[in-house]
């Protein structure tokens, strides 16, 4: 079965939501100046919420990876998700277990997953010009089948309720992450969508 992972998390509520809806994990971000940014002392709080069972996420873009790996120990994050352009030599330093974020813009962006061989996990998502993330467009999902081939793979990047269980059908993806697909604004989920998404994304055959 295809994991969930609810990405864009604000505050308590939207969180207890995702768990009761099934989700196997959410992601807080922690890039500044972002529309779903969370300070680490909020997330403390939603975390300690949290019941146990859950992944928790740290979702970080072009931030010293010390400062990462020290954030998400004292946060006691599951796992971090690097977002931007990091060293893949700084990566294969840390000792704490990353998933690496790519942005697709074609076949030839799949080169960039060997250089990052300590990835738990690669994300995929779409690519826009000048943004890291969060773009609402999807990416040609074959792009996704051939990419499994380097490590498990997250599918992300326009993913809605009512395409998901296309996408994982076609992809069959360790897992599929979701923000904005989700929302009734920026850092506020939508409660039908949500529950939607995820039984369409664990129904998926």
């Amino acid at each position: 079965m295809t994991r969930v992972k609810i990405c864009g998390i604000t505050n308590v509520g939207d969180a207890l939501l995702a768990v009761e809806a099934g989700a196997d994990a959410l992601g807080f971000i922690f890039v500044e100046g972002t529309p779903r940014y969370v300070p680490p002392s909020r997330v403390e709080g939603i975390i300690g919420r949290i019941p146990p069972l859950v992944a928790t996420v740290g979702v970080f873009a072009n931030q010293p990876l010390h400062e990462v790996e020290r954030l998400a120990k004292g946060l006691h994050l599951s796992v971090v998700q690097l977002h931007g352009d990091e060293d893949p030599e700084g990566c294969r330093k840390l000792t704490i277990r990353f998933i690496k974020a790519i942005r697709i813009k074609d076949v030839g962006s799949l080169d960039t997953l060997p250089r990052y061989p300590r990835a738990s996990a690669f994300l995929l998502d779409s690519f826009a010009e000048g943004r890291l993330g969060g773009t609402g467009h999807s990416f040609p999902w074959e792009l996704a089948v051939k990419a499994k081939a380097y490590g498990p793979i997250i599918l992300s990047g326009g993913l809605t309720p009512e395409n998901v269980e296309e996408a994982v059908t076609r992809v069959h993806p360790y897992g599929v992450d979701v923000s904005s697909g989700v929302e009734a604004s920026p850092g506020r989920k939508d409660p039908q969508k949500l529950r939607a998404f995820i039984e369409r994304a664990k129904g998926a055959t």
